[in-house]
């Protein structure tokens, strides 16, 4: 079995020395060539036609996101596994989205990264439990921010169509929860007088007569 061909690309030289020295000394791996940035790195999969390129994602000229697409589109066959410090879901996203087939911090085992090129090279992922978590994690936040601002969306464009001020709004919401008019003057420290125009005017601006029909058309509209 022929060794598997590493490209290390990363703009600082030590890394790239190091990780050189590293790798070379693992069975049935051979770095082929050392680039420091991610033009220079797509230049050099022209030439060398490595198996698997180590990229990193912050550095000159052009960034390892953008070198990952351009490599991916021109050579599939080629494996790219991100290695970099930065723990960003968004870098992890866009990564993967153009094409990589891993994403590993800087900080893993010489013998684990060994492994993992090797793991990617027969065809498997790698992306860590650390970023997978956080990738899920920012998924679930992503859709609660979408609910809620569809919600947000909702409720403005039912306070726009029937009128409500905000003050109203708040009323008619703890009116639809059960509250009596001095319950709900003493939660917004309004005088009971107060709390029965507010009252008044929701019942005009929504047509209604009375709490519970109230209620029932906040719930229906999607006020609650």
């Amino acid at each position: 079995m022929s060794d598997i061909k590493v490209l290390i690309v990363d703009d600082q030289g030590l890394i790239r020395e190091s990780l050189g020295i590293v790798l070379n000394m693992e069975a049935n791996l051979t770095v082929v060539g050392q680039a420091k940035d991610g033009q220079e790195a797509v230049e050099l999969c022209e030439s060398l036609m490595p198996d698997v390129v180590l990229m990193d994602i912050n550095m000159p000229v052009m960034d390892g996101v953008s070198a990952t697409k351009l490599i991916k589109e021109a050579w599939p066959d080629i494996k790219v596994i991100i290695l970099t410090s930065y723990q960003d879901v968004d870098y992890v996203v866009s990564a993967l989205a153009n094409g990589a087939e891993g994403y590993l911090l800087k900080t893993l085992h010489p013998q684990s990264l060994a492994s993992s090129i090797r793991l990617v090279h027969s065809g498997g992922t790698l992306v860590t439990k650390e970023m997978a978590a956080s990738l899920i994690n920012s998924n679930l936040q992503k859709e609660e921010e979408i609910q809620t601002k569809s919600q947000t969306d909702q409720r403005s464009n039912l306070i726009r169509q029937y009128g409500l001020s905000e003050r109203e709004l708040e009323v008619l919401q703890l009116l639809a929860q059960g509250l009596r008019n001095s319950d709900i003057s003493e939660r917004l420290f309004l005088s009971g007088g107060t709390v029965k125009n507010y009252i008044s005017n929701i019942y005009a601006k929504l047509e209604v007569k009375g709490r519970t029909a109230a209620a029932n058309k906040a719930r229906s509209e999607g006020f609650l």
